[in-house]
């Protein structure tokens, strides 16, 4: 049985299917080469918490009905919370949660945990319904075919979270910025390299008396979890944005927000509002990079303000500071993440120098082209980049 199974693992056409696929004809095979009745792989949800029944061949019920089992709960949640095999001779309510392995007549139950890179993906077991001596041999080989179904689940997870972050960044970035008399707006955003989509996002929207708000934001993290709280976060922060007129209080809510509902979460972000009548920006730093600005006959400098705490872990309970800056005709403000100026080996410092000499005022489209151009040139970015340029017209 052994060539078989291992031919069985190495068959390299099962990788080419789709998950779900993959996994009916993988689970079929292994009831027919261990001899057993049933066979059923359960994964682990999103929340971390709970094993989720995907795939089964000989008790489907279990994925019709979404049978969850709690981690470190009854004979799966046992599996995986201990990460080695574990083999029950007595099927009943004392040794598993999910009644329908002893109601579909089960004896005995071996399982063995589904781990890559040092994290568990979930429980892979096998039922029979008369008396089985598993020996020695069989645990190794379920366990080999669980590493086979551990690769395969980590690239579908990998894939769609990829596609899913990809899309959910790409809906919520604005499709298009303000077109307001005397005042140009232009962004870009990119990906990085090594991490993917990320929690990095830019926002400009409109606001009650002829007023305009500008966000930029990081959340900790990469990859489809850092991208969904980076859409909450956006979302809460609009919400804020309409009711409260302080940069400083409306990120003093998210803080809250963020630290109630969005635990183990951490977000930079830099919030402000332009007065388009009073040609004045009000704005507040949570932990972000200080935005620069260049008025005409001056260098750029970067804008001299109170950098309070990041958002999350209730790190701003002592209040947050904002500030207020001119912006005069023909002044140019820059708003940024951290991915633009940080490069491995690079001293930060001089980064953000040759950032700081690098504006100039221009048109705001003009200007991001040339800072993407000089900051990233020729080679991808290890970390997302949002940038945004506002230019107050000569005009206006």
């Amino acid at each position: 049985m052994r060539q078989r199974v291992l031919e069985t693992v190495t068959d390299r056409a099962l990788m080419a299917l789709e998950l779900d696929k993959l996994l009916d004809v993988l689970l079929l095979r292994v009831r027919d080469l261990f001899s057993v009745d049933t066979v059923t792989v359960l994964l682990v949800d999103p929340s971390g918490e709970q094993l989720v029944a995907r795939a089964s061949a000989g008790l489907d019920e279990e994925v019709f009905q979404g049978v969850r089992v709690p981690i470190g709960a009854g004979f799966a949640g046992r599996v995986a919370l201990l990460r080695e095999p574990v083999l029950i001779e007595r099927v009943d309510e004392t040794t598993v949660v999910n009644p329908l392995l002893w109601e579909h007549g089960l004896r005995e139950l071996l399982g063995v945990p589904i781990v890559t890179q040092d994290e568990l993906v979930g429980v892979l077991h096998v039922g029979v319904t008369a008396p089985r001596r598993f020996t020695g041999e069989d645990i190794e080989l379920l366990q080999l075919v669980a590493d086979r179904v551990a690769l395969a689940a980590h690239l579908h997870r990998s894939r769609s979270e990829q596609a899913a972050a990809t899309m959910l960044v790409d809906s919520l970035l604005p499709s298009r910025l303000p077109d307001t008399d005397g005042w140009e707006f232009a962004a870009r955003y990119v990906a990085g390299a090594d991490t993917g989509v990320g929690g990095d996002w830019y926002d400009v929207f409109p606001l009650a008396d002829d007023r305009i708000g500008l966000v930029i934001g990081d959340v900790v993290g990469n990859g489809l979890r850092a991208a969904i709280v980076m859409g909450r976060l956006r979302s809460a922060l609009r919400a804020y944005a309409l009711e409260f007129d302080d940069p400083a209080e409306v990120l003093g809510k998210l803080d809250r927000k963020a630290s109630h509902f969005e635990r183990r979460t951490m977000a930079t972000v830099a919030y402000a509002v332009i007065d388009l009548n009073a040609h004045r920006m009000d704005f507040a730093l949570a932990g972000h990079l200080p935005p620069i600005i260049v008025q005409p006959g001056r260098d750029a400098e970067f804008v001299q303000a109170p950098v309070g705490p990041p958002v999350g872990y209730s790190l701003g309970v002592t209040g947050r500071l904002g500030a207020s800056i001119d912006v005069p005709p023909g002044a140019l403000l820059i708003l940024y993440t951290d991915g633009l100026v940080e490069r491995r080996g690079a001293d930060l410092d001089e980064r953000l120098e040759k950032l700081r000499a690098s504006v100039r005022p221009e048109p705001a489209k003009a200007v991001c082209a040339r800072l993407m151009a000089t900051m990233v040139g020729g080679r991808p970015a290890t970390d997302d980049i949002a940038l945004v340029a506002v230019r107050h017209t000569l005009s206006g």
